[in-house]
Protein backbone atom coordinates (compact mmCIF):
# COMPACT_ATOMS: atom_id res chain seq x y z
CA UNK A 1 0.00 0.00 0.00
CA UNK A 2 1.23 3.58 -0.70
CA UNK A 3 1.40 6.20 1.47
CA UNK A 4 -1.45 7.97 -0.89
CA UNK A 5 -3.83 5.46 -0.53
CA UNK A 6 -3.01 4.93 3.60
CA UNK A 7 -4.25 8.67 4.88
CA UNK A 8 -7.33 9.69 3.49
CA UNK A 9 -7.15 12.56 6.07
CA UNK A 10 -4.05 14.06 4.01
CA UNK A 11 -6.75 14.48 0.69
CA UNK A 12 -4.40 15.40 -1.82
CA UNK A 13 -1.56 15.91 0.05
CA UNK A 14 -0.30 12.73 0.69
CA UNK A 15 1.96 12.70 -2.45
CA UNK A 16 3.96 15.53 -0.82
CA UNK A 17 4.65 13.43 2.88
CA UNK A 18 7.96 13.42 4.32
CA UNK A 19 9.55 10.09 2.93
CA UNK A 20 10.96 9.50 6.54
CA UNK A 21 7.26 8.34 7.71
CA UNK A 22 7.19 4.87 8.12
CA UNK A 23 4.64 3.18 6.35
CA UNK A 24 3.12 -0.32 7.28
CA UNK A 25 2.19 -2.75 3.55
CA UNK A 26 0.50 -5.61 3.49
CA UNK A 27 3.39 -7.80 2.84
CA UNK A 28 4.77 -6.18 6.81
CA UNK A 29 2.12 -8.66 8.08
CA UNK A 30 4.08 -11.59 8.54
CA UNK A 31 6.18 -13.47 11.31
CA UNK A 32 8.30 -10.30 12.29
CA UNK A 33 6.02 -7.57 13.55
CA UNK A 34 6.93 -3.91 15.04
CA UNK A 35 4.81 -4.34 18.15
CA UNK A 36 5.23 -7.80 19.26
CA UNK A 37 8.60 -9.14 17.08
CA UNK A 38 8.75 -12.54 15.62
CA UNK A 39 5.27 -14.44 16.27
CA UNK A 40 6.04 -17.84 16.01
CA UNK A 41 4.32 -21.06 16.77
CA UNK A 42 5.84 -21.52 20.28
CA UNK A 43 3.54 -18.21 21.62
CA UNK A 44 0.33 -16.57 21.04
CA UNK A 45 -0.28 -15.39 17.32
CA UNK A 46 -1.13 -11.52 17.75
CA UNK A 47 -1.75 -10.64 14.22
CA UNK A 48 -4.76 -13.13 13.54
CA UNK A 49 -8.02 -10.92 13.23
CA UNK A 50 -9.64 -10.65 10.02
CA UNK A 51 -11.66 -7.38 9.10
CA UNK A 52 -14.93 -9.06 9.88
CA UNK A 53 -13.82 -9.75 13.26
CA UNK A 54 -12.30 -6.20 13.30
CA UNK A 55 -16.35 -5.40 12.78
CA UNK A 56 -17.22 -7.37 15.91
CA UNK A 57 -14.93 -6.14 18.06
CA UNK A 58 -15.45 -2.09 16.87
CA UNK A 59 -19.10 -3.04 17.60
CA UNK A 60 -18.88 -4.21 20.76
CA UNK A 61 -16.60 -1.85 22.11
CA UNK A 62 -18.78 0.51 21.68
CA UNK A 63 -22.37 -1.24 21.00
CA UNK A 64 -23.40 -1.80 24.77
CA UNK A 65 -23.23 0.60 27.37
CA UNK A 66 -23.45 3.44 25.51
CA UNK A 67 -27.25 2.50 24.05
CA UNK A 68 -28.95 2.18 27.06
CA UNK A 69 -28.33 5.70 27.54
CA UNK A 70 -29.59 7.39 24.53
CA UNK A 71 -33.05 7.92 25.43
CA UNK A 72 -32.25 9.23 28.66
CA UNK A 73 -29.98 11.69 26.48
CA UNK A 74 -32.74 12.42 24.52
CA UNK A 75 -35.43 12.80 27.18
CA UNK A 76 -32.59 15.92 28.71
CA UNK A 77 -32.14 17.29 25.46
CA UNK A 78 -34.97 16.92 23.47
CA UNK A 79 -35.84 14.42 20.27
CA UNK A 80 -34.49 16.97 18.00
CA UNK A 81 -31.14 18.51 20.10
CA UNK A 82 -30.89 14.82 20.99
CA UNK A 83 -30.58 13.60 17.33
CA UNK A 84 -28.28 16.46 15.94
CA UNK A 85 -25.51 15.79 18.94
CA UNK A 86 -25.73 12.13 18.15
CA UNK A 87 -24.81 12.99 14.56
CA UNK A 88 -22.12 15.30 15.41
CA UNK A 89 -20.32 13.06 17.63
CA UNK A 90 -20.70 10.13 15.26
CA UNK A 91 -19.16 12.60 12.90
CA UNK A 92 -16.03 13.72 15.23
CA UNK A 93 -15.30 9.72 16.20
CA UNK A 94 -15.70 8.79 12.66
CA UNK A 95 -12.53 10.90 11.54
CA UNK A 96 -10.82 9.85 15.05
CA UNK A 97 -10.86 6.64 14.44
CA UNK A 98 -10.37 6.91 10.49
CA UNK A 99 -7.18 8.97 11.75
CA UNK A 100 -6.17 5.93 14.06
CA UNK A 101 -6.20 3.63 10.81
CA UNK A 102 -3.59 6.54 8.90
CA UNK A 103 -1.27 6.64 11.67
CA UNK A 104 -0.98 3.11 12.07
CA UNK A 105 -0.06 2.60 8.54
CA UNK A 106 2.62 5.62 8.97
CA UNK A 107 3.97 4.20 11.85
CA UNK A 108 3.99 0.45 12.33
CA UNK A 109 5.58 0.64 16.10
CA UNK A 110 2.22 1.72 17.48
CA UNK A 111 0.88 -0.36 19.33
CA UNK A 112 -1.56 2.01 21.73
CA UNK A 113 -2.38 5.65 21.93
CA UNK A 114 0.35 6.34 24.80
CA UNK A 115 2.93 4.97 21.51
CA UNK A 116 1.02 8.11 19.28
CA UNK A 117 1.50 10.21 22.56
CA UNK A 118 5.11 9.17 22.49
CA UNK A 119 5.80 10.05 19.03
CA UNK A 120 3.87 13.27 19.39
CA UNK A 121 5.05 14.60 22.47
CA UNK A 122 8.33 12.41 23.40
CA UNK A 123 8.14 10.82 26.77
CA UNK A 124 6.08 13.03 28.50
CA UNK A 125 3.35 12.43 25.72
CA UNK A 126 3.99 8.70 26.46
CA UNK A 127 3.64 8.86 30.15
CA UNK A 128 0.86 11.10 30.34
CA UNK A 129 -1.38 8.75 27.60
CA UNK A 130 0.05 5.83 29.09
CA UNK A 131 -1.67 6.34 33.12
CA UNK A 132 -4.42 8.19 31.18
CA UNK A 133 -5.95 5.17 28.99
CA UNK A 134 -5.42 2.94 31.50
CA UNK A 135 -7.19 5.33 34.26
CA UNK A 136 -10.43 5.31 31.30
CA UNK A 137 -10.33 1.62 30.33
CA UNK A 138 -10.78 0.64 34.69
CA UNK A 139 -13.27 3.49 34.75
CA UNK A 140 -15.14 1.62 31.31
CA UNK A 141 -14.77 -2.15 33.09
CA UNK A 142 -16.21 -0.39 35.82
CA UNK A 143 -19.30 0.79 34.62
CA UNK A 144 -19.63 -2.73 33.00
CA UNK A 145 -19.22 -4.28 36.13
CA UNK A 146 -22.08 -1.97 37.53
CA UNK A 147 -24.72 -2.52 34.48
CA UNK A 148 -24.21 -6.04 34.90
CA UNK A 149 -24.37 -6.40 38.14
CA UNK A 150 -28.03 -4.40 37.52
CA UNK A 151 -28.68 -7.56 35.42
CA UNK A 152 -28.04 -9.67 37.75
CA UNK A 153 -30.00 -7.61 40.13
CA UNK A 154 -33.02 -7.59 37.42
CA UNK A 155 -33.09 -10.88 36.73
CA UNK A 156 -32.76 -12.53 40.41
CA UNK A 157 -35.48 -9.96 41.60
CA UNK A 158 -32.62 -8.65 43.78
CA UNK A 159 -31.87 -12.09 44.44
CA UNK A 160 -28.40 -11.52 46.28
CA UNK A 161 -26.34 -8.07 47.54
CA UNK A 162 -25.47 -5.86 44.59
CA UNK A 163 -21.79 -5.69 45.83
CA UNK A 164 -21.71 -9.87 45.60
CA UNK A 165 -23.05 -9.39 42.15
CA UNK A 166 -20.33 -6.86 41.07
CA UNK A 167 -17.62 -9.23 42.88
CA UNK A 168 -18.84 -11.96 40.37
CA UNK A 169 -19.14 -9.41 37.20
CA UNK A 170 -15.30 -8.79 37.77
CA UNK A 171 -14.07 -12.10 38.70
CA UNK A 172 -15.86 -13.46 35.43
CA UNK A 173 -14.58 -10.33 33.16
CA UNK A 174 -11.42 -11.26 34.27
CA UNK A 175 -11.37 -15.20 33.41
CA UNK A 176 -12.79 -14.41 29.89
CA UNK A 177 -10.70 -11.43 29.80
CA UNK A 178 -7.39 -13.22 30.21
CA UNK A 179 -7.62 -14.73 26.47
CA UNK A 180 -4.24 -13.83 25.39
CA UNK A 181 -5.07 -12.62 21.60
CA UNK A 182 -7.86 -10.70 20.29
CA UNK A 183 -8.28 -13.17 17.12
CA UNK A 184 -9.71 -15.87 19.55
CA UNK A 185 -12.07 -12.94 21.32
CA UNK A 186 -13.48 -12.12 17.83
CA UNK A 187 -16.34 -15.07 18.46
CA UNK A 188 -17.31 -13.69 22.33
CA UNK A 189 -17.46 -10.36 20.72
CA UNK A 190 -20.15 -11.37 17.96
CA UNK A 191 -22.42 -13.00 21.09
CA UNK A 192 -21.84 -9.59 22.84
CA UNK A 193 -23.45 -7.66 19.89
CA UNK A 194 -25.93 -10.33 19.04
CA UNK A 195 -27.03 -10.62 23.07
CA UNK A 196 -27.50 -6.96 23.35
CA UNK A 197 -28.68 -6.21 19.47
CA UNK A 198 -31.70 -8.72 20.72
CA UNK A 199 -32.18 -7.38 24.17
CA UNK A 200 -32.60 -3.51 22.98
CA UNK A 201 -35.08 -4.95 19.90
CA UNK A 202 -36.97 -6.95 22.55
CA UNK A 203 -36.99 -3.41 24.54
CA UNK A 204 -37.93 -1.11 21.93
CA UNK A 205 -41.20 -3.43 20.51
CA UNK A 206 -42.28 -4.01 24.06
CA UNK A 207 -42.78 -0.11 24.94
CA UNK A 208 -44.24 0.15 21.58
CA UNK A 209 -47.48 -2.26 22.53
CA UNK A 210 -47.66 -1.27 26.13
CA UNK A 211 -50.08 0.80 27.80
CA UNK A 212 -47.76 2.84 29.08
CA UNK A 213 -43.76 2.44 30.41
CA UNK A 214 -43.73 0.90 33.66
CA UNK A 215 -42.30 4.17 35.54
CA UNK A 216 -45.39 5.94 34.47
CA UNK A 217 -48.72 6.50 36.92
CA UNK A 218 -50.20 2.60 37.21
CA UNK A 219 -53.87 4.66 36.62
CA UNK A 220 -55.64 7.01 35.08
CA UNK A 221 -55.10 8.23 31.34
CA UNK A 222 -51.82 8.33 30.21
CA UNK A 223 -49.49 9.95 27.25
CA UNK A 224 -46.21 10.24 26.33
CA UNK A 225 -44.46 13.36 27.63
CA UNK A 226 -41.79 13.14 24.75
CA UNK A 227 -40.77 16.33 23.67
CA UNK A 228 -39.24 18.01 20.27
CA UNK A 229 -36.48 20.71 22.45
CA UNK A 230 -35.94 20.18 26.25
CA UNK A 231 -34.86 22.94 28.32
CA UNK A 232 -32.00 21.52 30.17
CA UNK A 233 -29.89 23.52 33.11
CA UNK A 234 -26.33 23.84 32.05
CA UNK A 235 -24.87 20.83 34.18
CA UNK A 236 -27.61 18.47 32.87
CA UNK A 237 -26.79 19.23 29.14
CA UNK A 238 -23.73 19.41 29.37
CA UNK A 239 -23.73 15.96 31.55
CA UNK A 240 -26.08 14.53 28.60
CA UNK A 241 -23.60 15.26 25.96
CA UNK A 242 -20.72 13.85 27.63
CA UNK A 243 -22.63 10.40 27.92
CA UNK A 244 -23.03 10.40 23.74
CA UNK A 245 -19.35 10.90 23.81
CA UNK A 246 -19.05 8.00 26.38
CA UNK A 247 -21.24 6.00 23.78
CA UNK A 248 -19.12 7.12 20.66
CA UNK A 249 -16.06 6.49 22.97
CA UNK A 250 -14.44 3.05 22.02
CA UNK A 251 -12.04 5.31 20.30
CA UNK A 252 -9.08 4.13 21.86
CA UNK A 253 -9.48 0.49 21.65
CA UNK A 254 -9.16 1.08 17.97
CA UNK A 255 -5.56 1.17 18.27
CA UNK A 256 -4.85 -2.21 19.39
CA UNK A 257 -7.13 -4.23 17.32
CA UNK A 258 -5.53 -2.71 14.02
CA UNK A 259 -2.17 -3.96 15.64
CA UNK A 260 -3.72 -7.01 16.20
CA UNK A 261 -5.40 -7.52 12.52
CA UNK A 262 -3.69 -9.41 10.02
CA UNK A 263 -4.50 -6.79 7.42
CA UNK A 264 -4.67 -3.60 8.26
CA UNK A 265 -4.84 -2.37 4.94
CA UNK A 266 -8.68 -3.64 5.64
CA UNK A 267 -9.49 -1.53 8.73
CA UNK A 268 -11.51 1.64 7.17
CA UNK A 269 -13.62 -0.94 5.39
CA UNK A 270 -14.59 -2.27 9.19
CA UNK A 271 -14.67 0.97 10.27
CA UNK A 272 -17.61 2.28 8.04
CA UNK A 273 -19.72 -0.47 8.97
CA UNK A 274 -19.35 -0.28 12.06
CA UNK A 275 -19.96 3.11 12.62
CA UNK A 276 -23.19 3.19 10.25
CA UNK A 277 -24.23 0.51 12.07
CA UNK A 278 -23.58 2.24 15.66
CA UNK A 279 -24.79 5.18 14.49
CA UNK A 280 -28.39 4.00 12.66
CA UNK A 281 -29.11 2.27 15.43
CA UNK A 282 -28.36 4.97 18.48
CA UNK A 283 -30.89 7.07 16.52
CA UNK A 284 -33.56 4.29 15.75
CA UNK A 285 -33.75 2.97 18.95
CA UNK A 286 -33.26 5.96 21.36
CA UNK A 287 -36.10 7.91 19.42
CA UNK A 288 -38.36 4.83 19.29
CA UNK A 289 -37.73 3.95 23.01
CA UNK A 290 -38.11 7.84 23.99
CA UNK A 291 -41.08 8.30 21.84
CA UNK A 292 -43.25 5.95 23.32
CA UNK A 293 -41.62 6.32 27.31
CA UNK A 294 -41.14 10.31 27.21
CA UNK A 295 -39.76 11.41 30.87
CA UNK A 296 -40.32 7.81 32.14
CA UNK A 297 -37.89 6.10 30.53
CA UNK A 298 -35.60 4.22 32.90
CA UNK A 299 -31.25 4.65 32.51
CA UNK A 300 -30.47 2.03 31.85
CA UNK A 301 -33.34 1.81 29.48
CA UNK A 302 -33.93 -2.06 29.36
CA UNK A 303 -35.86 -0.96 32.79
CA UNK A 304 -38.31 0.68 30.73
CA UNK A 305 -40.64 -2.03 30.11
CA UNK A 306 -42.41 -3.54 32.97
CA UNK A 307 -40.43 -6.15 35.35
CA UNK A 308 -41.48 -9.07 33.37
CA UNK A 309 -39.90 -7.76 29.94
CA UNK A 310 -36.91 -6.09 32.10
CA UNK A 311 -36.30 -9.61 33.16
CA UNK A 312 -35.87 -11.35 29.81
CA UNK A 313 -33.94 -8.28 28.27
CA UNK A 314 -31.30 -8.43 30.82
CA UNK A 315 -31.20 -11.97 30.98
CA UNK A 316 -30.68 -11.75 26.92
CA UNK A 317 -27.90 -9.00 27.39
CA UNK A 318 -25.75 -10.09 30.25
CA UNK A 319 -23.98 -11.75 27.65
CA UNK A 320 -23.15 -8.21 25.91
CA UNK A 321 -22.93 -6.70 28.98
CA UNK A 322 -20.23 -8.98 30.27
CA UNK A 323 -18.42 -8.86 26.85
CA UNK A 324 -18.36 -5.02 26.96
CA UNK A 325 -16.70 -5.43 30.56
CA UNK A 326 -14.11 -7.86 29.12
CA UNK A 327 -13.00 -6.37 26.13
CA UNK A 328 -11.78 -3.33 27.55
CA UNK A 329 -10.75 -5.10 30.61
CA UNK A 330 -8.10 -6.92 27.94
CA UNK A 331 -7.48 -3.71 26.48
CA UNK A 332 -5.87 -1.76 29.67
CA UNK A 333 -4.10 -5.13 30.43
CA UNK A 334 -2.92 -5.78 27.05
CA UNK A 335 -1.36 -2.31 26.89
CA UNK A 336 -0.03 -2.99 30.37
CA UNK A 337 1.27 -6.02 29.50
CA UNK A 338 3.25 -4.99 26.76
CA UNK A 339 4.72 -2.19 28.16
CA UNK A 340 6.19 -4.67 30.59
CA UNK A 341 7.27 -7.12 28.18
CA UNK A 342 7.81 -5.18 24.88
CA UNK A 343 11.34 -6.23 23.07
CA UNK A 344 11.68 -9.78 25.28
CA UNK A 345 11.11 -13.03 24.21
CA UNK A 346 8.54 -13.41 26.85
CA UNK A 347 6.24 -11.25 25.07
CA UNK A 348 5.59 -13.97 22.38
CA UNK A 349 6.88 -16.94 24.28
CA UNK A 350 5.04 -19.21 26.54
CA UNK A 351 7.29 -18.51 29.22
CA UNK A 352 6.67 -18.30 32.92
CA UNK A 353 7.01 -15.00 32.67
CA UNK A 354 4.96 -14.47 30.27
CA UNK A 355 2.12 -16.06 31.84
CA UNK A 356 2.79 -14.45 35.21
CA UNK A 357 2.90 -10.89 33.76
CA UNK A 358 -0.40 -11.63 31.43
CA UNK A 359 -2.37 -12.76 34.47
CA UNK A 360 -1.14 -10.51 36.79
CA UNK A 361 -2.17 -7.35 34.57
CA UNK A 362 -5.69 -8.74 33.38
CA UNK A 363 -6.21 -9.69 37.58
CA UNK A 364 -5.13 -6.16 38.65
CA UNK A 365 -6.97 -4.29 35.86
CA UNK A 366 -10.27 -6.32 37.14
CA UNK A 367 -9.21 -5.52 41.34
CA UNK A 368 -9.23 -1.42 40.06
CA UNK A 369 -12.42 -1.43 38.18
CA UNK A 370 -14.36 -3.33 41.12
CA UNK A 371 -12.85 -0.69 43.54
CA UNK A 372 -14.64 2.06 40.96
CA UNK A 373 -18.04 0.14 40.21
CA UNK A 374 -18.30 -0.20 43.99
CA UNK A 375 -17.37 3.60 44.81
CA UNK A 376 -19.69 5.08 42.01
CA UNK A 377 -22.49 2.80 41.66
CA UNK A 378 -24.80 5.08 39.84
CA UNK A 379 -25.02 4.28 36.08
CA UNK A 380 -26.05 7.27 34.22
CA UNK A 381 -23.45 9.42 36.76
CA UNK A 382 -20.64 7.32 36.21
CA UNK A 383 -20.99 6.97 32.05
CA UNK A 384 -21.80 10.93 32.12
CA UNK A 385 -18.45 11.14 34.06
CA UNK A 386 -16.25 8.66 31.86
CA UNK A 387 -17.63 10.33 28.84
CA UNK A 388 -16.47 13.94 29.87
CA UNK A 389 -13.16 13.38 31.78
CA UNK A 390 -11.51 10.59 30.07
CA UNK A 391 -13.67 9.91 26.76
CA UNK A 392 -12.92 13.26 24.60
CA UNK A 393 -9.25 12.87 25.84
CA UNK A 394 -8.60 9.52 24.43
CA UNK A 395 -11.39 10.25 21.79
CA UNK A 396 -10.68 13.73 20.67
CA UNK A 397 -7.60 15.82 21.25
CA UNK A 398 -5.09 13.05 20.29
CA UNK A 399 -6.62 12.35 16.62
CA UNK A 400 -6.09 16.55 16.30
CA UNK A 401 -2.87 16.32 17.07
CA UNK A 402 -2.05 13.13 14.75
CA UNK A 403 -3.22 14.93 11.91
CA UNK A 404 -1.21 17.84 12.61
CA UNK A 405 1.66 15.75 13.31
CA UNK A 406 1.98 13.96 10.42
CA UNK A 407 1.14 17.33 7.90
CA UNK A 408 1.97 20.45 9.72
CA UNK A 409 5.59 19.88 7.46
CA UNK A 410 3.57 20.59 4.65
CA UNK A 411 2.83 24.05 5.35
CA UNK A 412 5.84 25.46 3.45
CA UNK A 413 5.70 23.93 0.59
CA UNK A 414 2.52 26.27 -0.71
CA UNK A 415 -0.24 23.86 0.52
CA UNK A 416 -3.46 23.63 -1.18
CA UNK A 417 -6.97 24.72 0.75
CA UNK A 418 -7.88 21.42 1.85
CA UNK A 419 -4.36 21.70 4.10
CA UNK A 420 -5.76 24.93 5.89
CA UNK A 421 -9.17 23.35 5.95
CA UNK A 422 -7.49 20.16 7.64
CA UNK A 423 -5.79 22.31 9.88
CA UNK A 424 -8.76 24.27 10.90
CA UNK A 425 -10.70 20.95 11.70
CA UNK A 426 -8.15 19.94 13.27
CA UNK A 427 -8.14 22.10 15.80
CA UNK A 428 -12.08 22.10 16.20
CA UNK A 429 -11.76 19.20 17.53
CA UNK A 430 -8.89 19.85 19.94
CA UNK A 431 -10.96 22.98 21.39
CA UNK A 432 -14.44 20.81 21.60
CA UNK A 433 -12.67 17.85 22.98
CA UNK A 434 -10.91 20.11 25.55
CA UNK A 435 -14.43 22.61 26.24
CA UNK A 436 -16.71 19.16 26.58
CA UNK A 437 -14.14 17.38 28.77
CA UNK A 438 -13.59 20.75 31.09
CA UNK A 439 -17.51 21.24 31.39
CA UNK A 440 -18.79 17.91 31.40
CA UNK A 441 -16.54 16.70 34.24
CA UNK A 442 -17.86 19.96 36.22
CA UNK A 443 -21.43 18.80 35.40
CA UNK A 444 -20.66 15.32 36.05
CA UNK A 445 -19.03 15.83 39.43
CA UNK A 446 -21.97 18.19 40.50
CA UNK A 447 -24.43 15.25 39.23
CA UNK A 448 -23.19 12.72 41.45
CA UNK A 449 -22.69 15.17 44.37
CA UNK A 450 -26.19 15.69 44.03
CA UNK A 451 -27.00 12.06 43.59
CA UNK A 452 -25.30 10.99 46.74
CA UNK A 453 -27.28 13.68 48.80
CA UNK A 454 -30.05 12.60 47.70
CA UNK A 455 -29.48 8.30 48.49
CA UNK A 456 -27.95 9.97 51.96
CA UNK A 457 -24.59 9.15 51.08
CA UNK A 458 -25.53 5.26 50.78
CA UNK A 459 -25.09 4.13 47.77
CA UNK A 460 -21.61 3.27 47.69
CA UNK A 461 -20.60 -0.52 48.21
CA UNK A 462 -24.14 -0.83 48.74
CA UNK A 463 -26.46 -3.83 48.47
CA UNK A 464 -29.55 -1.89 47.93
CA UNK A 465 -31.03 -3.28 44.31
CA UNK A 466 -29.28 -0.70 41.04
CA UNK A 467 -31.64 -2.26 38.67
CA UNK A 468 -34.87 0.22 39.67
CA UNK A 469 -33.41 3.27 38.56
CA UNK A 470 -35.00 5.65 36.62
Amino acid sequence: MSIQSASPGDMSLNKKMNPKKDVMKPEDAGTNDAVFGQITEEGPDYRNVGWIGTVALMLKTQFGLGILSIPDVLNTLGMVPGVLCILVVAGITTWSNYMIGCFKLRHRQVYGIDDAGGLMFGRVGREFFSIGICIYWIFCSGSGIVSTSTGLNAVSSHGACTAIFMIVAALAAWMIGSIRTLGKMTWVAWIGVASVFIAVMMITIAVGIQDRPSAAPSTGDWQSDWKLFGNPTFTKGIMAVSSLVFAYAGTPGFFPIIAEMRDPARYNRALFVCQGFITAMYITIGCVVYYYCGSFVASPALGSAGDLVKKVAYGVALPGLLVSTTIVLHFASKLLFIRLLRGTEHLNKNTFRHWTTWIGCTFGIAIAAYLIASGIPVFSALVSLIGALLGTLMSFQPMGCMWLYDNWHLRGSSPRCTWYLMVAWSMFVILIGTFIMIAGTYGSIIGIIELNRASGGSRAWSCADNSNST
